[in-house]
């Protein structure tokens, strides 16, 4: 014997019916039960007669109708005109019985549970007889079978309780006393000992498929359903969700009770007891192999099975010095809930006895509350309890898994990985058998947070970055360029998925969560793209709340700057091209430093110095090992490299500046590179790295630009560079008769730092310094005489946005 149930979606219409028919009828099971549930929608819809119903208003007439109407379609389109007669009487026989009941209700203006229970049990009725009349059209023998007369319970209607010992043997009969080999019942529905319809729950017809394998011994039960099996996680939420072949059925207990929903949680107590394999299949595709629910599995298949939730939690606190070393606390806290008939879905309680929290569901909120209060009515009066604190909006996110005991560490790499997205834990439960493991989160955090431990215990392949790439100018572009040149790479030998889900200019920006077309970015931006503000910015960002984001600055921009402090608290990575945030008041770029390390996320700014070259980062690592820096020598501005490189008196400087920023070695004001507030940035970055506490007042600048240079615009600029061509061909010529080249350097020494045009000698580091490159010469304690040395490219689109992205590339790692 084999006992199937198809679900709703499985019998939702003529063609589905055709298919599970053909289904079932193949099966090479000898003896077979179908158990069937209404046709999807048509519960709900039932519900909603009877509340219209009891509320006085007469629309609960026109859903009958149109369940009548969606009934009788699906039996013509089913059965040939000759066979439909008998099919469509019982179809009008139950609608007219339902219209009958539901008649009653709205002259009574009462609903009660009993009548509830009836008016909701003509779905599987409807469905289970129309199938029953396919099958005669078909010419297959079978029994229909009444699941009223031979599943008894007792009388709590919605929710009844099986009473096994009388149902089993009603069953055995049934099947003994029949000559057939196939069975068709309506699942979901039972009466008590006085014949009165019950039913068993939501989801009870996965019930009632387990109550006939049961009582049968049946050699297998299948969950005939919409999706292919149990997966490791939601598939609506979690894009890569992985059907799981075999769990345990402990496993799929707690699964089913953290909120999936492939299997109605009662269902498999009875298999579990007689040790019966409950298969899920998919009506939709026969042919995949489901998920088997077992006695043992295998543990190779790893130790985490899923991942589930449930939402609509509040959590409700007791607490107070007056509950310490007090024994009967937790006893009448329960018996309050009980009494109110209220579920705890989850207990969690301090070692010191202070406070007991408990989750239920946020309907039952005020009820607990009142409840609670009162049982403890003496105890708050006397200041020895505390009133019931009462948190609202959460969620419960569990992992599921046998094996988990035996692992050590499962719990440590779950609430890292949250909390490294900023994902708050408000409570935690762990039963004594390890089996799951539960944090109540917020309800906002809940798709986040399943995603997030879905790629740290599943997604070992791929790990995914969310990218918000602000500022698409010159270094912009060729990013998004780079990070579309590198996807196969990234995928295949990093086993990363770098997605830029959002760009933006100073103007508007777009988004997209599944990634925004790196071929088309630019034209979305135009053309789809809403208008930007920085608080529109920030919570576009911060509303998606996506995991392992990062916040991308391009700009140089103190307003995107701003913005840094907010991202961080919410536990968004941010890489700065930017040098705004990093050289402001030591204060600021401290807090900023501590918030990354608070929200457990990263501020990473590589390129503020070098651009691709990896100056910060070789800085950092000094510093780590316990190295002391004594002094640095460097020259940082690939743009006054570029200039001091090509300037040699044939041509005027103001025009080799010029071809500087065609080029687009120069900030967008040239004057912050030349005047050496860039350079000052730079040395100051490097000096607080250094661990040194210097503003930028502390740094002493021996400009060469003549005052005048810094007056009006850009243009302005250009013009009094070329008015003062004797003052720059003045400071060639002076170099040249001491043999030297100009260059401008940043030193820090003993806690101090200055910058300046310099006179190199063919002896220095800095002497062969050619086209934009750049140099920085690290003394340390470990490098004393022959300092360490960074050289390369200081200058260029494509080399700064290759550092911004290797910063993207840390962020993970």
């Amino acid at each position: 014997m084999h006992v199937l149930k198809f679900g709703g979606t499985s019998v939702a219409n003529s063609s589905n019916i055709k298919l599970i028919t053909d289904i079932f009828l193949q099966h090479p099971a000898a003896q077979k039960i179908v158990v069937v549930s209404a046709f999807s929608g048509i519960t709900d819809q039932l519900i909603a007669c009877g509340q219209l119903a009891e509320a006085g208003d007469d629309r609960y007439a026109e859903i009958i109708t149109g369940i009548e109407k969606r009934h009788l379609d699906t039996t013509r389109e089913l059965l040939p005109v000759s066979n439909q007669s008998a099919c469509l009487s019982v179809v009008k026989q139950l609608c007219n019985e339902l219209e009958t009941i539901c008649e009653g209700v709205f002259s009574l203006q009462e609903l009660s549970a009993r009548s509830k229970d009836r008016i909701v049990s003509f779905g599987e009725l409807l469905s289970s007889k129309i199938i029953s009349g396919y099958l005669q059209a078909l010419g297959h023998a079978h029994a229909w079978l009444d699941s009223r007369q031979l599943i008894k319970t007792d009388s709590q209607f919605g929710n009844a309780a099986v009473v096994f010992a009388v149902t089993n043997e009603n069953i055995r009969q049934a099947i003994a006393q029949s000559q057939d080999a196939l069975f068709v019942a309506p699942g979901f529905i039972a009466s008590n000992d006085h014949n009165l319809t019950t039913t068993l729950g939501r989801g009870g017809s996965d019930y009632t498929a387990a109550i006939y394998a049961a009582a049968l011994q049946a050699e297998a039960l299948e969950i005939w359903t919409d999706v292919s099996g149990m997966m490791t996680a939601d598939p609506r939420w979690v894009s890569n969700a992985k059907p799981l072949p075999a769990i345990s059925y402990q496993e799929a207990m707690e699964l089913s009770h953290f909120g999936a929903k492939v299997i109605y949680p009662p269902t498999i107590q009875p298999a579990m007891q007689l040790k019966i394999p409950v298969w899920i299949k998919n009506s939709f595709a026969a042919q995949d192999h489901g998920t088997v629910i077992q006695h043992e599995t295998n543990s190779d298949n790893g130790f985490i099975r899923g991942i589930s939730s449930i939402s609509n939690i509040s959590l409700i606190s007791l607490e107070g010095s007056g509950m310490i070393g007090i024994p009967g606390f937790s006893k009448r806290l329960f018996e309050a809930l009980a009494n109110e008939k209220i579920n705890v879905i989850l207990i969690t309680q301090g070692s010191s006895e202070h406070s007991i929290c408990v989750g239920i569901h946020a309907a039952d909120v005020q009820r607990a509350s009142m409840a609670v209060n009162a049982a403890f009515e003496i105890e708050i009066a006397g200041k020895k309890v505390e009133p019931v604190a009462v948190e609202n909006d959460l969620s419960i996110v569990a992992l599921v898994g046998d094996q988990m005991k035996s692992h050590p560490g499962i719990s440590g790499q779950m609430f890292s990985a949250l909390g490294r997205n900023g994902i708050n834990v408000r409570a935690i439960a762990q039963g004594s058998s390890e089996k799951n493991i539960s944090a109540v989160i917020a309800a906002r955090d809940v798709k986040k947070a399943v995603n997030v431990l879905h790629e740290s215990f599943f997604e070992e392949v791929q790990k995914q970055l969310n990218l918000f790439v602000v500022g698409v100018g010159n270094v912009g572009r060729r990013l998004l360029d780079q990070l579309q040149q590198q996807q196969t790479f990234l995928a295949e030998q990093l086993r990363m998925q770098v997605r830029v889900v959002g760009v933006a200019n100073s103007r508007q920006m777009y988004f997209d969560d599944k990634g925004v077309d790196l071929n088309n970015w630019k034209h979305l931006l135009e053309e789809n793209g809403e208008a930007q503000t920085p608080d529109s910015l920030v919570q576009a960002i911060v509303s998606r709340n996506l995991r392992n984001s990062v916040f991308v600055d391009i700009t140089a921009s103190d307003v995107v700057a701003s913005l840094y402090e907010h991202l961080l608290r919410k536990s968004i990575a941010v890489v700065a091209c930017n040098k705004i945030a990093a050289a402001s008041a030591l204060s600021h770029y401290k807090k900023l430093k501590s918030l990354a390390r608070e929200f457990n996320t990263s501020f990473l700014f590589e390129t503020n110095v070098g651009a691709g070259l990896p100056v910060i980062g070789t800085l950092n690592d000094l510093v780590k090992s316990g190295d002391v820096m004594h002094k640095i020598e460097a020259v940082l501005s690939g743009t006054l490299n570029f200039v001091f490189n090509h300037y040699d008196g044939s041509r005027p400087f103001a025009a080799v500046v010029r071809q500087a920023q065609q080029e687009g070695y120069t900030e967008p004001d040239p004057r912050l590179d030349l005047g050496g507030t860039d350079v000052m940035r730079k040395i100051l970055i490097l000096s607080r790295e250094a661990g040194y506490a210097l503003e930028m007042d502390d740094i002493t600048n021996n400009g060469f630009l003549p005052a005048s240079c810094y007056e009006g615009s850009v243009e302005n600029f250009y013009t009094e560079m070329e008015k003062h061509e004797a003052h720059f061909a003045g400071l060639l010529q002076a170099a040249q008769a001491a043999g030297c080249k100009l260059k401008f350097v940043a030193s820090f020494e003993n806690g101090k730092a200055s910058v300046g045009l310099k006179h190199i000698s063919p002896e220095s580091d800095f002497y062969h310094l050619y086209g934009k490159d750049n140099i920085v010469l690290y003394y340390t304690q470990r490098y004393l005489e022959q300092p360490l040395v960074v050289k390369g490219a200081g200058a260029g689109a494509d080399v700064t946005a290759s550092g911004v992205f290797a910063d993207i590339m840390r962020v993970i790692h």
